[in-house]
């Protein structure tokens, strides 16, 4: 991991340039973190219920397994995957596509605890489409 000198006040046009400094696997994490306090900084005027399913809908896949199924992706684009590997792309689909179930069942529910319809809902979170956690 590196580390970043930055100093005390720092203006966000320079905490840009000290995120900019980052590998692509530090950035993800900060990524990923950042998902994390938004939902935990939306949820602080939430009922729990409401709480726990925004930290839910917000929970990505682990960075390793984005990873590996980007990797096999551009590998299957390249049309040089192996069989092993083109074996391991399709697990790892199936357990994307089934956490991206699950985000919409999240969203569901969530949907429902407010009242809304889902488009709605997804509007008002600003989900254009219920994308996947791979990026």
């Amino acid at each position: 991991m590196s580390t970043i000198q930055v100093k005390m006040q720092l203006p966000f046009e320079e905490l840009l340039k000290v995120v900019e400094q980052l590998s692509l696997a530090e950035l993800e994490k900060l990524w990923s973190q950042i998902v994390a306090l938004q939902a935990r900084h939306k949820a602080v005027s939430l009922p729990k219920d409401e709480t726990d399913l925004l930290l839910k809908i917000n929970q990505g896949l682990p960075l390793d397994v984005q990873r590996r199924y980007g990797e096999l992706i551009e590998k299957r684009q390249a049309r040089t995957l192996t069989t092993e590997e083109y074996q391991e792309l399709l697990n790892l689909t199936d357990q994307v596509e089934k956490a991206d179930a699950k985000r919409v069942e999240y969203l569901a529910s969530l949907a429902r605890l407010r009242g809304v319809s889902l488009p709605i809902l997804l509007k008002d979170l600003g989900i254009e489409h219920p994308p996947s956690k791979i990026r």
